[in-house]
């Protein structure tokens, strides 16, 4: 008997690059290797179904890495194996990342034939000499052409992300950049702003810089733009995609009208969700837990009878820690949380649990409250991590 929804993710580890900004757990690999993933994927998909016979899956979304490195017959056979062991919805939202460069019409059309409904195209900017420097395979005429080809393909929801905040960029850098995408008429946007993660070459190359302009010495001409100039860039992709027709629904997506990603709002709405795949997290009842990260000892587990041999760690999720996420996850969305909800989940009335928090909020003008719901102030978004961190 179905009774709930569930998402599922399937982590593509691979990649034709590795990107300088990119912290995620990807990297190029050889034929053999990504066929060998393949084969293993299919196996975690088949003995983890097991556990989900009680779940009606209505979102799927292929990341990575770039899952558009596999060939349509890989992406084929692990969708055949989603269909056939899981209870798929009637009309599931399936994503799929794809990276420009990757693809082509007939690749796409194949993509297409195996169920994939809405594409991610990472495309991070529409400037040349910002791609080289980033270190993307791709070049924006390349783009161009593979969403075309999508189009062609019969995909009509398609998403582009979109970097801000880049090395020695201008916020009309910013204004060119976005303006040029919104011509291509995508259904949804994510726009990021660059983090400089510690494990990549971009922090070596610009942590040094950004801590030397700190100290008020002179400005590197290739240094990061200050928090001032990158709020100005936000502040100003919200307002001219909102005049595009573009509805910002959470921090960083922005969508037409019911293209919101479904799936991605599960994260944000503590929805369940099973991860499959390397370092593929889920969600399950109380339970966060997530796969290896060792390709090695993903490839050479044996999972024909326990899937739960690939689990490298495991949490149980107290009504505490519970309570954060609901704020700090539902704080994302721009609509905020609901008292009500908060109320239906945990049998506590929201102001006695973080009345003294709220109040603080409001307060310094970071949180606004209209009926039922609580959501971040403009300037609330702009300071969102040290509000959400209030709540921990």
């Amino acid at each position: 008997m179905i009774n709930k929804r569930t998402g599922l993710y399937i982590h593509i580890p691979f990649c034709m690059k590795k990107c300088d900004y990119c912290d995620f757990l990807s990297f190029p690999a050889t034929e053999q290797v990504r066929n060998q993933y393949v084969k293993q994927l299919i196996t975690e998909l088949q003995v983890r179904s097991a556990g989900l016979k009680d779940c009606l899956i209505d979102t799927v979304f292929l990341g990575g890495g770039t899952p558009s490195v596999l060939e349509g017959k890989q992406i084929a056979e692990i969708m055949n194996t989603v269909q056939k062991y899981f209870s798929v919805d009637k009309e599931p939202e399936i994503t799929m990342e794809m990276n420009p460069g990757t693809v082509n019409y007939e690749k796409l059309c194949s993509y297409k034939a195996s169920g994939i409904n809405r594409v991610s195209f990472g495309v991070q900017s529409m400037d040349n000499m910002e791609l080289k420097l980033l270190g993307r395979i791709h070049s924006v005429e390349e783009f161009q052409e593979n969403y075309q080809a999508a189009r062609k393909a019969g995909f009509s929801n398609i998403n582009i992300d979109l970097m801000s905040a880049l090395p020695n960029q201008t916020l009309k850098d910013v204004q060119k950049n976005v303006m040029k995408a919104v011509m291509l008429a995508p259904e949804h946007f994510s726009c990021y702003g660059l983090i400089i993660e510690e494990s990549t070459p971009f922090y070596q190359k610009y942590e040094q810089q950004e801590l030397r302009r700190q100290a008020g010495e002179e400005r590197p001409e290739d240094a990061l733009p200050t928090e001032q100039l990158e709020r100005e860039m936000y502040q100003w992709i919200g307002a001219f995609l909102a005049e595009q027709g573009y509805i910002q629904y959470e921090i960083s997506n922005y969508a037409k009208r019911g293209m919101e990603c479904k799936h991605n709002l599960k994260y944000w709405e503590r929805k369940e969700y099973l991860g499959v795949g390397l370092g593929a997290a889920s969600f399950l009842g109380d339970i966060r837990s997530s796969n290896v990260r060792s390709i090695e000892d993903y490839l050479q587990t044996d999972i024909r009878v326990e899937a739960e041999l690939l689990t490298e760690e495991k949490e149980v999720i107290d009504e505490a820690s519970a309570m954060a996420e609901f704020m700090f996850l539902g704080l994302r969305k721009i609509l905020g949380i609901s008292k009500t909800e908060f109320y239906e989940s945990f049998g506590q009335d929201y102001m006695q649990v973080y009345g003294t928090v709220h109040e603080k909020m409001v307060k310094q003008g970071l949180l606004e409250e209209k009926g039922d719901r609580v959501y971040l102030s403009k300037q609330g978004i702009d300071v969102s991590n040290y509000v959400m961190g209030e709540f921990l």
